[in-house]
């Protein structure tokens, strides 16, 4: 199984590259993610400021959270696959 640490790590990750896949890095005045990974309960919370970016900020916002949760659920796939084999 994953470490608490990787888990968290690739949740970040995975909401960072859709911010910036999504806006371009220069038009993000300001953006936060915060992940934790206690108990097996993952918590994402993601917040993104792109004023100049005509884009709607907390559905990619939200969009980041949805895209950490997806890497984390495939990080336990691949580890159950591994297992298994």
């Amino acid at each position: 199984m994953p470490s608490d640490e990787t888990v968290v790590q690739t949740a970040s990750a995975a909401a960072e590259d859709l911010i910036f896949e999504r806006i371009k890095q220069s038009n993000v005045k300001d953006f936060d993610v915060t992940v934790s990974f206690e108990d097996g309960i993952l918590d994402v919370d993601v917040y993104v400021n792109a004023p100049n970016a005509n884009r709607d900020e907390e559905k990619v916002a939200n969009d980041a959270a949805l895209a950490a949760r997806a890497a984390v659920d495939e990080l336990f796939a691949e580890a159950e696959a591994e297992e298994s084999a």
